[in-house]
């Protein structure tokens, strides 16, 4: 294929880009209201309750806007890659590579973190876009250079995983066979191993935690703990409102590693609030979520390598030629693989979405039941949707694709009837 031939490609690329930005950015403009369906207004569930006109006003507009980002987020990042493949810059690049001076080991890891470094140079404006939309609207309080330093941070801790994904996947690919496979077999300890170190040394590189300052509201979530039979002699906390005003909690880590953390936000929040939140996340602990959680990613990676080598074969027989990939194993095929693991990961977020909206149904029902109470569950799942201005309910197709929680309508009924013994 002639570069002009590549060039036209580009072009109707980024013309179909345009279209469907513009197309997304109506559909969610017209679906902004923050409605809620007939049976819920006036109750607690309606946000014409709780939030007064303005905050009413700014949560449709901002999750109008943040919601358009999110959507043509993906097809951005996929745009980068066709231009690169499109344009001959991946063939060329590895050529000059190749024929370059330096030490062959070099030449994998120089190539992964350029392309990389170079999608993420792109994709910065539509993420500093973001940033600014949740700064100027209260919610986000982190200073620009902290915030460009945590990217950076980013860049760092996924660049060195990849690189090693990358050059163990070639060396499969090139033993031939069912490389994707046993690339899946490998991938399985690491999985785990991820999900063990997680807590101790990667999310220190982003906050700085400590025991929870408050030693009342400790004392009680260690007496929860222990009618949980969650295993933890202390509670962390994360400096989180250097850089939020949103709420949240969580557990993580596997066996020695194993964390209960609040943001120091949530020490804003009534006690029984506070508490109702912990609980929750204490749920997916004792109902076994992070097991299931690890599980599957297990399933999903064996589905994704083996729907992604399939697919990469095809591809490389069709385009290969074009830009100049005569295999999976080159280095000029990086691109090319990380825009499947992009797609494929897209595609598969309304199946994920859904089995971790059921998860958290389910740890909301546990957080009522270890308390035995749901006071305070109105009050507080009201304050998380206005601290970051939430519409309620989302639109279908939202909600397919980005909520991971039930919505806040649904939290706040459930609380409701939970408190009414039903």
């Amino acid at each position: 294929m002639q570069l002009a031939a590549g060039y036209r490609y580009i072009r109707r690329y980024w013309l179909w880009f345009a279209v469907y930005a513009a197309a997304a950015a109506v559909c969610l403009w017209l679906t902004r209201a923050n409605t809620v369906p007939a049976a819920y207004m006036g109750t607690a569930a309606d946000p014409a309750v709780f939030m007064t006109p303005q905050e009413l006003e700014i949560s449709e507009v901002y999750s109008a806007q943040r919601n358009w980002l999110f959507f043509i987020s993906y097809p951005w990042e996929w745009g980068i890659y066709i231009i690169m493949l499109f344009s001959g810059w991946s063939g060329r690049m590895e050529k000059r590579l190749k024929a370059s001076r330096l030490p062959g080991f070099l030449k994998l890891p120089l190539y992964v973190a350029l392309v990389n470094a170079i999608v993420f140079a792109a994709w910065l404006p539509v993420r500093f876009i973001g940033y600014r939309l949740s700064y100027n609207n209260g919610i986000s309080t982190q200073g620009v250079l902290s915030w460009l330093r945590d990217k950076a941070v980013s860049f760092g801790v996924e660049t060195v995983p990849l690189i090693i994904a990358i050059a163990v996947a070639f060396w499969f690919i090139r033993k031939g066979g069912r490389w994707w496979f046993k690339l899946w077999l490998l991938s399985v300890p690491l999985i785990l191993f991820m999900m063990v170190i997680q807590p101790v040394f990667v999310d220190p590189l982003f906050n700085r935690y400590s025991r929870l300052s408050d030693p009342v509201l400790e004392q009680q979530i260690l007496l929860l703990a222990d009618r949980a039979d969650v295993p933890a002699d202390r509670v962390y906390e994360a400096d989180m409102s250097t850089k939020s005003n949103a709420y949240n909690a969580y557990v993580n880590g596997i066996g020695p590693t194993l964390r209960i953390v609040l943001w120091d936000t949530l020490l804003r929040l009534e006690q029984k609030e506070a508490l109702l939140i912990v609980a929750h996340e204490m749920g997916h602990y004792v109902l076994h979520h992070l097991e299931w959680s690890a599980l599957g990613a297990v399933a999903s990676a064996l589905f994704m390598l083996a729907l992604g080598s399939w697919l990469l074969r095809r591809i490389v027989r069709r385009w290969g030629s074009a830009w100049d990939v005569g295999s999976g194993a080159q280095l000029s095929a990086v691109p090319v693989i990380l825009l499947l693991v992009s797609v494929l990961g897209f595609a598969s977020l309304p199946f994920s979405n859904f089995v971790s909206r059921q998860a958290e149904r389910a740890a909301d029902r546990y957080a009522m039941e270890l308390i035995g109470s749901s006071e305070g569950g109105v009050a507080m799942n009201q304050k998380l949707a206005k601290a970051t201005y939430d519409v309620v309910y989302p639109p279908l197709v939202v909600r397919l694709f980005r909520s991971t929680h039930p919505s806040d309508m649904e939290r706040i009924h459930e609380a409701e009837v939970y408190g009414r013994g039903e």
